[in-house]
């Protein structure tokens, strides 16, 4: 059950009542954990999902999440940062199963714990940006913290302008860590 879950592009896996109110929860977590890692590692998983994907919509949200999975086919890029308010644009992302990890930033809090279910995802809650130049920061500076790059890794940011403004989705920007991010921009 738990292979085919994720075989069919599931987001995340639960264990039934009965078996996290059971003798083994923590070795059961352990073998679904084990299970989904050697599924997603399969050669032929990334073909299966991308078959059953549904072609991206008409809209700037679905072409710049569309084309962050290309981008990160083809350029090595350790992460894609996402600038979410409340999560449409990480959705979007994570359902094209990028060869990368998200790290997803919020002001939202209840949006981050939401985001923590997506595939892919590694959802932050964290004070909202303002400005171009302070949303490229945060993110080198965010990426770097929780490890998602090192000097020299690109990362594409990917966010809506104007900031704050649900369904805005229309700025995808590559980026390269210098690695003294955190000492630059010490908030």
């Amino acid at each position: 059950d738990v292979a085919n879950a994720v075989y069919d592009g599931a987001d995340a896996v639960m264990l039934s009542a009965e078996t996290a109110a059971g003798e083994w929860p923590e070795e059961s977590v352990t073998i679904m954990d084990r299970i989904t890692a050697q599924v997603e590692n399969d050669e032929g998983y990334k073909a299966r999902v991308r078959m059953l994907d549904t072609p991206p919509d008409e809209t700037t949200a679905d072409a710049l999440s569309h084309a962050c999975m290309t981008i990160a086919d083809t350029l090595p890029i350790s992460a894609v940062v996402v600038f979410t308010d409340s999560g449409s644009t990480a959705r979007r992302v994570a359902r094209e199963r990028p060869s990368v990890p998200m790290l997803v930033l919020t002001p939202s809090l209840g949006t981050a714990r939401r985001m923590a279910l997506l595939w892919g995802a590694h959802a932050v809650a964290t004070r909202d940006i303002g400005s171009f130049e302070e949303m490229i920061a945060k993110g080198k500076r965010m990426a770097l913290r929780h490890g998602f790059g090192k000097a020299g890794s690109k990362l594409i940011a990917l966010a809506g302008v104007p900031f704050g403004t649900p369904g805005a989705t229309n700025l995808l920007h590559v980026v390269t860590l210098t690695g003294d991010e955190l000492n630059q921009y010490a908030k």
